[in-house]
């Protein structure tokens, strides 16, 4: 029988309604001086717009103190405070609700309909990686995000172009990109034909630049009713060439072929459910011009082209004290390197020799790399320092220093494994055996409560696309899983450094012992979980 996962959401959705009609009031507390009273608060002036001057009515207030239903969690107290209404959960049932079944918290939600197909094309793959700008880099590592978190919650993805440059599949791979491999280039001929029909012709008297089919005027297109909406009002017209008609064929193939539903309707119409498709153009913002032009254009050669295309533009990165004309491939040699650096230093001898540390070394250049790109909301300005302190364990908002966590968290693991096996101490009990009522420390309730219980809530988030909304432009949540794991990171050392986990091998501590372990198995599989969602395999040694 599967257990019943409480949910942040499903606890705000009723408590909200035990305070009858109106909007949300309540809010959930994240603050360590804040939850050592309470664990969320309808604020006293939010209280005061709904109710007036007049106290919460006390029927209001018993029926939130006895909330209950699917996914709500347990209710301790509700009392009004100068503050306003605070609540405490009881939490000695969270914690065995929630450590009784750990996986179930490692996983987004899975959505009650499967919602839409989804094409994710990323235009700045179609280059070698010489030439990838950092905006491109970001986007590119924006569209991979995306792609697995989708994909995590369930719904149809497929990725756009197929690589076609080696040594692009290759960059990729170091940098723990999953990107197809073309095999061969789209079939034009169709759209082609289209373009000598006449859809394409110079002016008389104009003569084409080399290379180029013909040219699309799109001024009709952008001021049609419902398309003018973002489109740039500079769009006039459109060089076709060889290229262009083989980007839009292969967009075209992958709209119109799915693996598990080759049917030709999916381009779909809103509202279709299941059978629509959604295409989201992932560009930096110096492509955002070029790739509204192929958007136009293939409205304009494709009956079937999908209805709802979005443009997620990436904001630029701007590197601080340092060349503006850094590539990707130079940036990443320049984390590995300093990688490589802090590593000497603080292990000492020659580590670039060992095979294990070469694989650790690149895995921790890519975890820089990607909580660099990712943790600011990617539609903003990002602004990359350059210096050797951006790799260190000690830098708390790096992607280092989360590895470094994770590594901890494996290591204390081995050790009580090792203990184990020595004797010292028993055999890991049944999970329904545990007594969490003895989890008393508040760094255990922050744990707890702001990493494990919201994880799925915020898988869902990071995997939300408002494809239903107007206009060109779409907004997603690609920093969420980064800033996730760094303040996981920081509440899990901050309590490691206080609390010794593995305590003095005698049976009246073993009872505590096992409830936090099972507590930091919930936190390891969460921040495993979150790093996957960025490509990142955990390490198990730093």
């Amino acid at each position: 029988m599967a257990i019943e996962r409480l949910g942040v959401g499903e606890t705000l959705g009723a408590l909200n309604a035990a305070l009858g009609p109106g909007g949300p009031v309540w809010f959930k507390e994240t603050r360590a001086r804040h939850l050592r009273a309470r664990d969320f608060l309808a604020p006293r002036r939010a209280l005061q717009a709904r109710f007036g001057d007049e106290q919460v009515p006390e029927s209001v207030v018993t029926a939130v103190a006895g909330l209950h239903g699917p996914g709500v969690a347990p209710v301790q107290r509700c009392a009004p405070t100068p503050a306003g209404l605070a609540l405490q959960l009881q939490r000695p049932a969270v914690f065995e609700r929630v450590l009784g079944s750990v996986a179930a918290y490692a996983a987004p939600t899975t959505p009650a309909s499967p919602g839409p197909h989804v094409v994710l094309h990323c235009a700045a793959l179609r280059g070698a990686p010489g030439t990838l700008r950092l905006s491109q880099l970001r986007a590119v590592l924006v569209a991979d995000h995306l792609a697995r978190a989708l994909h995590a919650r369930g719904m149809s993805v497929r990725l756009v172009p197929a690589t076609q440059d080696l040594h692009m599949r290759v960059f990729l791979q170091q940098l723990r990109v999953e990107w197809p491999a073309a095999t061969e280039r789209a079939a034009t001929e169709t759209l082609r034909s289209r373009a000598f029909a006449g859809l394409f012709t110079a002016q008389d008297g104009e003569i084409l630049p080399p290379g180029v089919l013909g040219k699309v005027y799109l001024k009709e297109l952008v001021e049609e009713q419902g398309r003018s909406a973002g489109y740039d009002p500079n769009l006039d017209n459109c060089l076709v060439t060889e290229e262009l008609l083989s980007s839009l064929a292969e967009l075209q193939n992958a709209v119109q072929n799915w693996p598990e539903d080759s049917s030709p309707g999916l381009a779909g119409t809103p509202g279709s459910g299941a059978d629509s498709c959604i295409v989201v153009h992932v560009v930096s913002c110096e492509e955002e011009f070029q790739q509204q032009k192929l958007d136009l254009v293939w409205c304009k050669l494709d009956a079937q082209a999908p209805i709802r295309q979005k443009h997620l533009v990436c904001g630029p990165v701007k590197v601080a004290g340092g060349p503006g004309t850094l590539t990707a491939p130079q940036y990443y040699e320049l984390r590995l390197a300093q990688v490589r650096k802090a590593s000497a230093l603080k292990h000492g001898g020659d580590l670039a020799q060992d095979p294990a540390w070469t694989e650790i070394f690149g895995i921790l250049s890519v975890a820089t790399i990607k909580f660099e790109m990712l943790s600011t909301a990617p539609q903003t300005q990002l602004l990359l320092t350059l210096a050797d302190r951006s790799v260190s364990t000690k830098g708390t908002k790096s992607g280092t220093f989360v590895m470094y966590n994770c590594a901890r968290l494996a290591t204390l693991f081995e050790s009580y494994k090792d203990s184990m096996k020595q004797g010292l101490y028993p055999p890991f009990p049944p999970v329904s055996s545990l007594d969490f009522s003895l989890l008393h420390d508040e760094g255990e309730w922050l744990l707890l409560f702001n990493s494990v219980l919201p994880f799925p809530d915020l898988l869902n988030q990071t995997a939300a696309l408002a494809y239903t909304s107007p206009g060109l432009h779409i907004t997603v949540r690609t920093e969420l899983v980064c800033k996730f794991l760094v303040q996981l990171s920081m509440d899990f050392s901050s309590y490691y450094n206080r609390v010794h986990v593995l305590g003095e091998p005698r049976p009246h501590l073993f009872g505590q012992m096992f409830a936090r372990l099972q507590l930091l198995q919930a936190v390891r599989e969460v921040l495993h979980a979150g790093l996957a969602m960025l490509g990142l395999p955990p390490l198990n040694h730093l």
